[in-house]
């Protein structure tokens, strides 16, 4: 009688020891350490200021001539063409004189200024087909905003 109820209870309480005793999984995400944490913020695109945006450029232009000339949504990344008809040459790297009106490629629309506004240019990178048929040199700096110019 006695190894009945020890071969019952014994089995149940082997049972009961073992899932108490269960570990859960723990991902290897959870012991991840972020060395970069207090450098990184969600969501938020840096942005520069006037003095490293015009360190960062090759052609700075200021100009209350800015339009845009064409657009391109659909297919692959969407590019914005804007022109510069008239304005004053702030910086140049490359060239020592600018014939206008001048054309530059933006990944991005930009939010233009009524009045005169500060447009920083770098060398155009990729978009080899798009340049050689629009004779684009210039693109948007990347992480510049659109400034206005300060009147003194």
């Amino acid at each position: 009688m006695i190894n009945k109820k020890l071969a019952i209870v014994l089995p149940v309480l082997l049972m009961v020891f073992l899932v108490s005793c269960e570990k859960k999984y723990q991902s290897p995400g959870q012991y991840e350490n972020d060395l970069f944490a207090d450098e990184r913020q969600e969501g938020k695109a840096y942005i520069m200021n006037e003095d490293e945006c015009f360190e960062g450029s090759e052609l700075v232009i200021a100009s209350s001539d800015v339009k845009l000339a064409d657009s391109s949504k659909g297919r692959g990344k969407p590019f914005f063409i804007y022109k510069v008809r008239s304005g004053k040459v702030l910086k140049t790297v490359r060239d020592s004189t600018i014939e206008y009106p001048v054309q530059f490629l933006s990944p991005y629309r930009l939010k233009l200024k009524s009045d005169s506004m500060y447009v920083y240019l770098k060398n155009l990178e990729g978009y080899r087909l798009i340049a050689k048929d629009r004779n684009l040199k210039y693109q948007w700096l990347k992480s510049a905003p659109v400034y206005a110019v300060k009147k003194k």
